[in-house]
């Protein structure tokens, strides 16, 4: 269990909408998308820390969030520094940021962003020694030589995001998992339908009013489709199983290519008082950050082992849970970790907990939709997956409980309990 010092609360904060890959945002980078939020949050309170992060490496800096902060003309006294733990980032920001509240630290901005329309292009490490040197001994020949780089020369994102080990994609890995848990084509759609019929019904409510920040390009979120349909969805191809005629992973249940940039508030009772009054929050009761071996779990499958310890160090069961806010990585993501929590000789195997969690309530699921429909860029999901279950759960009762879960590349995730207060 982590004991803070003193209560810490997660507090709503804001995000820009959403953007297609290669679509509106496609001309910001991961800072400039991040410099509206940052402003924007700034004018309701200034932070005396910032935690922020990416996934997608650049060269052109290493740490983010210093870098946004001051690129947003704001006060160059407050520290910042960077996180990376790939879709797990900002809400490992959260954490870190938590474990720092008291003594000068009363109030925290984190958050993530990415632009996943602009991945870079970068050299193979031999090729970078072999022209530094180069330069070094002969700039002319070196100038002659970085003409003649060939293709093998480059990193170029032939396979998207591949995990480096494997050189997999998260969605290759995921079509395996699904496989092994026997999670249908039909199931996948189906939630994501759902997903995207609570998207569309979130904007037209107004629920997401004030949480993103309209962008000359953007005002809204572009992901979201309220014409998609489950014929639609299932006319479409798999995405990534493409030969053997068993893939069942699609365009249209997987979280798609996405730009975003979001941001949260963690705070101690003082800083709470420096933010609007309109302002809801959540006490963070605890958390978890779980790693399994991917060559035998899957992937993304570490959630499943961070549920179940997390419930059981505070004697909670699953219906003790009033909102459940899980990261859809895939629709199968989902449903995979979930099918492995509700195996009662699973979590006994897997996490040592002979304990019964009781039923899961399908009905407490992302009320508002989730990463299938809104979109997933990578450095941004945690804060936003936060910020939407501190506002959710803020017209539920006190002492209500939300349980926010992101799934992460390399084996890893992070859960967070929060209680209304």
């Amino acid at each position: 269990m982590h004991r803070f010092s003193q209560p810490v609360f997660v507090a709503a904060g804001l995000r820009t909408p959403f953007g297609r890959g290669g679509g509106a945002l496609a001309n910001y980078d991961a800072i400039s998308l991040s410099v509206p939020v940052a402003r924007a949050m700034a004018d309701r309170a200034e932070p005396d820390l910032v935690v922020w992060g990416s996934v997608i490496p650049n060269i052109g800096w290493s740490n983010i969030a210093r870098e946004m902060w001051l690129d947003a003309g704001l006060n160059p006294n407050v520290p910042a520094f960077s996180v990376v733990l790939a879709c797990s980032t900002s809400m490992t920001a959260a954490f870190a940021a938590a474990g720092m509240i008291g003594q000068t630290i009363d109030l925290a901005m984190v958050g993530g962003a990415e632009v996943m329309s602009r991945p870079p292009i970068a050299l193979t490490s031999d090729a970078s020694k072999r022209l530094t040197d180069l330069f070094a001994r002969d700039p002319g020949a070196a100038v002659a030589a970085l003409n003649a780089l060939e293709l093998q020369d480059y990193v170029l994102p032939l396979k998207g995001w591949a995990n480096r080990i494997t050189g997999r994609t998260m969605g290759d890995h995921m079509e395996e998992t699904a496989k092994a848990w026997h999670i249908s084509r039909e199931a996948q759609d189906s939630w994501a339908l759902k997903s995207h019929q609570r998207a569309v019904a979130g904007w037209a409510g107004g629920f997401f009013d004030d949480l993103v920040v309209k962008l000359p390009e953007l005002e809204r979120d572009a992901n979201p489709r309220a014409d998609t349909s489950a014929g639609k969805l299932a006319a479409l191809k798999p995405a990534f199983d493409k030969t053997s005629g068993q893939g069942t992973l699609t365009a249209g249940n997987s979280s798609p290519i996405t730009d975003g940039a979001a941001g949260c508030w963690i705070a101690n009772e003082a800083g709470l008082a420096r933010l609007p009054a309109s302002t809801p929050y959540l006490r963070l009761v605890d958390y978890e950050i779980a790693a399994v071996d991917h060559h035998i779990e899957g992937l993304l499958m570490a959630p499943s082992y961070a549920i179940p310890r997390l419930l059981a160090r505070h004697g909670l069961r699953y219906d003790d849970i009033a909102l459940w806010e899980l990261h859809e990585a895939f629709a199968a993501q989902v449903l995979a970790n979930v099918a492995a929590i509700e195996d009662k000789a699973w979590i006994r195997a897997k996490t040592g907990l002979d304990t019964d969690f009781g039923l899961f309530p399908w009905d407490r699921v992302n009320p508002n939709g989730g990463s299938v429909a809104l979109g997933h860029p990578f450095g941004a999901t945690g804060a936003r997956d936060l910020s939407q279950a501190v506002k959710e759960l803020w017209s539920y009762p006190i002492g209500s409980r939300a349980l926010i879960s992101v799934c992460a590349d390399g084996g890893q995730g992070t859960v967070a309990l929060l209680e209304r207060v």
